[in-house]
């Protein structure tokens, strides 16, 4: 295409699986669902199945990790859209949460995931431009337009003084 470019960007994560007790997958319940996730230059990640999987409850799971890609993505592409609208944001914290709704065949798929940002701005003035700035990220997270589920945000503004 004349006068367009495409600007690609490429991820490698490598997974291992840790959890061979000494006998593999000879049976549903003779293995662990132990991964180490790693990226070049980054601390591994030890995760695991959820617990209901029969997974560790301390380490990360797929599910945890979409959640906190899909808050991250959404914390981030909002900074930018608030730099942007000229609002200074002086604290964010985020509470995603998500449905996932098992389909009795062994598989399932999330539902909806709800973020709810908690923002501090440093002007009351700036709060309506920091309520808009939601859907500019929104609309600017990678991960958000990736994912075929709705991903809704319950946002709370605040000003610093």
């Amino acid at each position: 295409m004349t006068g367009s470019t495409i600007d690609e960007h490429r991820y490698l994560v490598r997974s291992e699986w840790t959890g061979n007790r000494g006998a593999g997958t000879s049976g549903y319940r003779d293995y662990d669902r132990s991964v180490t996730l790693r990226v070049d230059g980054k601390d591994p990640i030890a995760a695991s199945a959820d617990r209901p999987f029969r997974g560790d409850r301390a380490k990360w799971n797929p599910e945890d990790l979409l959640l906190a890609a899909l808050s991250e993505c959404h914390l981030l592409s909002y900074l930018h859209a608030c730099v942007v609208a000229g609002v200074t944001v002086i604290e964010y914290t985020d509470e995603a949460s998500g449905v996932m709704v098992l389909d009795g065949h062994g598989g399932g798929a999330f539902r909806e995931v709800v973020l709810h940002p908690r923002v501090v701005v440093a002007e009351a003035s700036m709060i309506a431009a920091a309520e808009a700035a939601h859907a500019q990220a929104n609309a600017w997270c990678f991960i958000a337009n990736s994912v075929n589920f709705p991903v809704r945000h319950e946002a709370a503004v605040s000003a610093a003084r």
